[in-house]
């Protein structure tokens, strides 16, 4: 029984173990091994059209600032804006009306369908070969819709990634945010030159219409289901590091905690169900690399309760055990104390603790949601601070 119960207290650590180390050794050697192809468009080509779209709800406090910032984007032709109110109840809808003399629409649903609803409705509005999604409470830089555009200058490219960057230090999840989000464009620019992304950006990326044209089952993401559907049909996925997309740092754990749930609740049923993509027969590298990024990335989220209680167990009789059950234990209660000081605490070792409880607690509330076939459907815009820091 003591090997069972250690294999059990290991399993979480050996998953992630392999997804957040192992893993990008491994492309880094495969990238050794690869010329990287270039992701930019040259001098004399043809810019495609280009159709943004914008899903809101309820985002009266940012959808002035950020429609703004898109009609001061940098771009050779004509762009459409369509801006899909989630049937908002607040001022948003009003502020999008004022921005129709430049130019950008408004498509209201009657009632709450949620974000890929919307999306697909958007495609039969949308004029544009490439289709690009932006998130209301994000900040596009002027260059950055020019640069994301420009991979598709590659005829094997159908999904295109825009470069997340975290900004506002003073926010109280940015420590553990800025840092994870960091370590995954570093992925993403490893995949992209191993061959593809499998999974965009959903603050920022963009698609060619012809992988858009077949509805989404409104449960599931686009940004993670568009490198799955593009793979399907002879494409690939790349991230663009010039296309930034400045996103601020959530403003408190508690939002943290709700986003990470309902993200990763949505990435879990997107991938149980393209799991016909994880079959290395058919998809080879791309398998792995699917398997690798997301389900052992996801894996540990579900096993650590199981951990915890077979190293209680192992504990009694087992030194080591007792050890790492008491340096866990004073883990979590630093970060339930953090949560409980609703992100004022700035002790760094500290809010780092309530931010690892905060994305457990959350992540393990997902495969309990995505198991037991709970559907997220719908949304609220998390609450973030500006971007003054950037």
């Amino acid at each position: 029984m003591s090997e069972l119960a250690i294999a059990i207290v290991i399993s979480p650590i050996v998953a992630g173990f392999y997804s957040y180390v192992a893993y990008p050794v491994l492309l880094w050697l495969v990238t050794r091994l690869r010329r990287a192809r270039p992701v930019s468009a040259p001098a004399d080509w043809a810019w495609p059209s280009v159709t943004i779209t914008v899903p809101v709800y309820n985002a009266e406090s940012n959808i002035r600032r950020t429609l703004q910032r898109l009609t001061e984007l940098e771009y050779p032709r004509e762009l459409q804006i369509l801006v899909l109110s989630d049937a908002s109840t607040d001022g948003t809808d009003s502020i999008v009306r004022e921005f129709a003399p430049e130019g950008i629409q408004l498509l209201r649903a009657p009632e709450r369908r949620g974000k890929t609803a919307a999306e697909n409705a958007a495609v039969s509005v949308a004029t544009g070969e490439i289709i690009v999604n932006v998130d209301a409470t994000v900040e596009v830089p002027s260059t950055a819709l020019r640069a994301l555009v420009s991979a598709f200058a590659d005829p094997s490219v159908g999904v295109a990634s825009g470069r997340d960057v975290s900004v506002d230090a003073a926010a109280a999840t940015a420590g553990g945010e800025v840092g994870y989000t960091g370590y995954e464009m570093w992925i993403r620019d490893l995949e992209t030159r191993a061959g593809s992304i499998v999974g965009a950006s959903g603050c920022f990326f963009a698609i060619r219409r012809l992988i858009h044209d077949e509805p989404l089952p409104a449960a599931l993401s686009w940004d993670f289901a568009a490198a799955l559907v593009a793979r399907k049909k002879g494409y690939r996925s790349v991230s663009v590091p010039d296309a930034v997309c400045l996103v601020p740092a959530t403003g408190a754990m508690r939002s943290e905690f709700r986003r990470k749930s309902r993200t990763m609740a949505r990435g879990l049923g997107t991938l149980f169900h393209f799991r016909g993509m994880m079959n290395p027969l058919r998809y080879g590298g791309f398998s792995l690399m699917l398997i690798s990024h997301k389900l052992l990335r996801w894996l540990p989220y579900l096993l650590a309760p199981f951990s915890v209680l077979a190293l209680m167990a192992l504990a009694p009789s087992n030194v080591a055990a007792a050890a790492a059950l008491s340096v866990l234990m004073v883990g979590y209660i630093a970060g339930i104390y953090a949560l409980r000081k609703r992100g004022t605490v700035r002790f760094r070792p500290v809010a780092l603790s309530g931010f690892a409880v905060a994305v457990f607690t959350a992540g393990f509330l997902a495969w309990f949601d995505a198991l037991r076939g709970q559907q997220k459907i719908t949304w609220s815009p998390t609450p973030r601070a500006g971007v003054s820091a950037a």
